[in-house]
């Protein structure tokens, strides 16, 4: 009597429940207590590692902060510097021109002073040269050497005297 696949005989039932319960039973006390066990470690690495990389991020984002902050505190700095430069080069600038205008203004008045001496030398020995060529000219009009007359002549210094009157008046 065959029964064909749908009615199987009772012994082959019975045999390939019976393996069915074995390989279940080993399954479920063997093989899978293995993968849920591989699974929650894998959860829980994923997890961890989740929990790590936020911790990561945060810490990431405090450094970040920290940065930012200190590159605009430098910033500030180096602007604060840089005006202080600037000051500072000004004020080196205006001192430097000062300090060059009353050294200026020293060798000019000096140089004044100087020029005043050298006309004053200058106006003497042209009249002393004038007088003795004056003296020396009047002596070949007259025929006569005047040298003596030169020493003591008062007629000579008025004339320097009215000549220097003159060209200051004008």
């Amino acid at each position: 009597m065959n029964l064909g696949p749908l009615e199987p005989k009772i012994g082959d039932l019975v045999v390939a429940v019976a393996c069915f319960s074995l390989v279940f039973g080993l399954f479920a006390k063997v093989i899978l207590p293995r993968i849920r066990k591989t699974l929650e470690e894998r959860e829980d690495a994923i997890e961890g590692n989740i929990e790590r990389a936020e911790a990561a991020r945060i810490e990431a984002e405090r450094i970040h902060d920290e940065y930012k902050n200190e590159l605009a505190e430098a910033y500030r700095e180096f602007a604060h510097i840089r005006q202080e430069a600037r000051e500072q080069g000004a004020q080196i600038i205006a001192a430097a021109r000062e300090e060059g205008a009353r050294q200026r203004d020293s060798l000019v008045a000096a140089a004044h002073s100087q020029l005043e001496v050298d006309r004053a030398l200058a106006a003497a020995a042209l009249n002393e040269s004038v007088r003795l060529l004056a003296v020396e000219l009047a002596g070949r009009i007259v025929g006569e050497p005047l040298d003596d007359f030169a020493d003591n002549s008062e007629i000579i210094d008025r004339y320097f005297d009215e000549l220097e009157a003159g060209s200051s008046v004008k």
